[in-house]
């Protein structure tokens, strides 16, 4: 059972940063893709960037030049440094994951299996 547990939320103001971090039980399979989505309330989750094995990183438009995915797999921690927030990035924040042994297509809009609890980053104004 693959387990994803997110933790560095919290309130900042415009313009701050924030680094969440997912622990994660996946960096034992041979291949996998890791993602961050986001939910602000009322609205669909979506997904803001995400990272495959080889350490290639893929971003939404909303959010590129802003914040960065990395991994530590030494830590099996996959982390979202966010920098220069704006209020609309208010919204709870899911680490999400797909693992396996077949080279897999990875970005950030597609479906996962696994979801961690969330964590909320509020941004005020």
């Amino acid at each position: 059972q693959l387990q994803l547990v997110e933790s560095g939320g919290g309130s900042v103001q415009s313009g701050g940063s924030l680094r969440l971090s997912c622990a994660a039980s996946l960096y034992s399979y041979e291949r996998y893709c890791m993602a961050w989505f986001l939910q602000a309330p009322g609205t669909r989750r979506e997904g803001v960037a995400s990272i495959d094995e080889d350490g290639t990183a893929s971003y939404a438009e909303s959010v590129k030049g802003r914040f960065t995915i990395s991994q530590d797999t030494a830590k099996n921690t996959l982390y979202l440094q966010m920098n220069s927030l704006k209020p609309e990035d208010t919204a709870m924040y899911y680490c999400a994951a797909e693992g396996g042994t077949w080279k897999m297509t990875c970005y950030f809009g597609r479906s996962y299996p696994y979801w961690g609890q969330g964590t909320q980053v509020t941004v005020s104004s």
